[in-house]
């Protein structure tokens, strides 16, 4: 009868093996293993911590659900380094597709006549305002205009009713454009 490799003995062939079998202890080792080499990759991809340490989560996700893939045809190490610079990859777009966002909004406001910003920046100036809101008010705009929810949406994520979402609104866009009108004006 053969033994069974401790998983700290065990090599990552063997961990992946018994991994791709269900064994969520050797999944676990392979996965405490090669944390450091996925944080460390993430870090030099992004130079932010918290970053890295939200694209090795992912890896750590898309890992559990991609093993059986792995085919052992190049090395561990390589194929997890292509992991993770798509989680990086990923996380670039969708900082990118939150800023499109965010200016698309700026832009929304200041064409409709909902707020007037200073020339320099007006999507900022206007994001600064919003941050300037009470809780609620502030909570609704950022789900409604900055994360695309719909008022429904945004009403189960704050724990609240949709007609409260929308009552929300209604009183962040009359105390933004007091919060937007230019100095002097009345």
């Amino acid at each position: 009868m053969a033994m069974m490799l401790d998983e700290s003995e065990a090599s990552d062939a063997e961990l992946i093996g018994r991994a791709k079998g269900g064994d969520r202890g050797a999944f676990g080792k392979l996965l405490e293993r090669h944390y450091g080499f996925v944080y460390r990759a993430a870090y030099r991809w992004c130079g932010k911590k918290a970053d890295a340490e939200d694209i090795a989560q992912e890896v750590c996700v898309r890992l559990g659900r991609a093993i059986r893939d792995y085919h052992g045809s190049g090395a561990f190490t390589t194929w997890l380094y292509t992991m993770t610079l798509n989680a990086a990859r990923d996380m670039m777009r969708k900082t990118a597709r939150e800023t499109v966002k965010t200016e698309a909004y700026g832009a929304y406001a200041l064409i409709s006549g909902e707020a007037q910003a200073e020339p320099e920046d007006p999507a900022e100036a206007l994001w600064a305002a919003v941050r300037k809101l009470p809780d609620k008010q502030r909570d609704a705009v950022l789900l409604v205009y900055g994360e695309g929810l719909s008022h429904a949406a945004a009403a189960e994520a704050m724990a609240i009713s949709e007609t409260t979402v929308s009552w929300h609104i209604h009183e962040a866009k009359k105390r933004l454009k007091t919060l937007m009108r230019p100095a002097g004006e009345v």
